[in-house]
C-alpha cells in the first residue's frame, strides 16, 4: 500500500471478554491521518490508550496495554486484523477492560473492517524495514526476524497432542492471504488446564462458541476443526497481533519457533530500543530499492 489508510465509516460489534468474562461492547470508527490505532474506554471518560510497544502491560495468556493505571485486555485479535487488512488508523472505543473475543479468531473483525470500507489519505505511508538480524531466545523457544522486502511469516508450534504435535506455516501476509489463511482460525485451549485457569482468573468468559477445547484425545467442540493445521494459524494470527505494537508495517521476514505473547513483545522491544536494527522508509522508496536490485 502506498498511502496511510483509515476506515470510511464506523463500525460496531458486542460480545464478551474472553478472561475477564464481562459484557463489552466497541465502536471502531475512522481516525485522523497519522493517528495509528487508539484504543478509547468510553467508560472511563474517553481516556485514551495508543497501540503501542510503549504500553504493553501483561502478556501471559493475552496482551494487554496500560496507560496511566487504565487497562485494555486482550487486544491481540484485533490489532491483528488491523495490520494484516492495511488499517493504519483507527479509533477504538470501548466500554468496559477487555476486547470482545466474539468467536475466538479474526474472521469477525476481518468483517467489520470489509463492512466499514477502507479509506486511503494523502500521507505515504512509512514501512519499518529490518535492516539486520534480530532475535529472541528462551529455553528452546526462539523468534527471529530477518531483512525482506515484504512481510513473511514462518511460525512452528510444538504441543503434545494427536491432533496438533508439530504444525508449521509459512506465507507472505497481504490482505487476501490473511483473511483466507489465518483470520478463520480460534483461539484454543486443552480441558486439562481449565480448573487451574479459572482459578488464575482467566477464561471466565471462554465457551465452545469462542474457542477450541481439546479432551485428551480429541476435540470438544461438535463442528471440529476449521482446518488441520488450526493452531499454528491462530498463533500466526496472535503472533502478528503483538507485532502491530510497532506502529508501523513491517517488512521483514518472521520466525517463530514455539515462541508466546512474551516472546512476541519482547522482540518488539527491542527493536524498538535500537534504531540501528530498522529504517523507515515509504513505498516508493522501496520499489525504487526492489527495482534497482533487479537491474543490478
Amino acid at each position: 500500500m502506498r498511502f496511510e489508510t483509515t476506515l470510511q465509516r464506523p463500525v460496531e460489534a458486542a460480545g464478551v471478554g474472553l478472561h475477564s468474562g464481562v459484557p463489552v461492547r466497541i465502536r471502531i470508527a475512522p481516525a485522523p491521518v497519522s493517528t495509528g490505532i487508539v484504543f478509547i474506554r468510553t467508560d472511563l471518560e474517553n481516556f485514551p490508550i495508543p497501540a503501542s510497544w510503549r504500553h504493553v502491560a501483561r502478556v501471559s495468556y493475552a496482551t494487554s496495554l496500560m496507560r496511566q493505571g487504565v487497562l485494555i485486555s486482550t487486544t491481540e485479535h484485533l490489532l491483528s486484523v488491523f495490520y494484516s487488512m492495511g488499517v493504519d488508523n483507527a479509533y477504538v472505543e470501548i466500554d468496559n477492560l477487555e476486547v470482545p473475543i466474539l468467536d475466538g479468531s479474526g474472521r469477525p473483525f476481518v468483517e467489520l473492517v470489509e463492512r466499514a470500507g477502507i479509506r486511503e489519505y494523502r500521507r505515504k505511508r512509512r514501512y519499518l524495514r529490518i535492516r539486520r538480524p534480530v532475535s529472541v531466545e528462551d529455553r528452546g523457544k526462539c523468534i527471529s526476524i530477518l531483512p525482506a522486502e515484504s512481510f513473511r511469516l514462518t511460525c512452528d508450534i510444538d504441543f503434545p497432542h494427536p491432533l496438533v504435535g508439530r504444525q508449521s506455516l509459512e506465507l507472505e501476509v497481504t490482505p487476501r492471504s490473511y483473511a483466507a489463511e489465518i483470520a478463520p482460525a480460534r483461539t484454543f485451549g486443552f480441558e486439562y488446564e481449565l480448573d487451574q485457569m479459572r482459578t488464575m482468573g482467566l477464561i471466565r468468559g471462554a465457551s465452545l462458541e469462542n474457542a477450541v477445547c481439546f479432551t485428551r484425545t480429541g476435540v470438544l467442540n461438535p463442528e471440529g476443526m476449521r482446518a488441520a493445521d488450526e493452531c499454528c494459524r491462530h498463533k500466526a494470527l496472535d503472533l502478528i497481533g503483538d507485532l502491530a505494537l510497532l506502529g508501523r508495517p513491517l517488512l521483514g521476514h518472521v520466525i517463530a519457533e514455539r515462541a508466546g505473547h512474551a516472546m512476541h513483545t519482547a522482540v518488539v522491544a527491542r527493536i524498538m530500543s535500537d534504531p540501528s536494527l530498522y529504517e523507515i522508509l515509504t513505498f516508493d522508496q522501496l520499489a525504487t530499492r526492489v527495482a534497482k536490485a533487479l537491474v543490478s
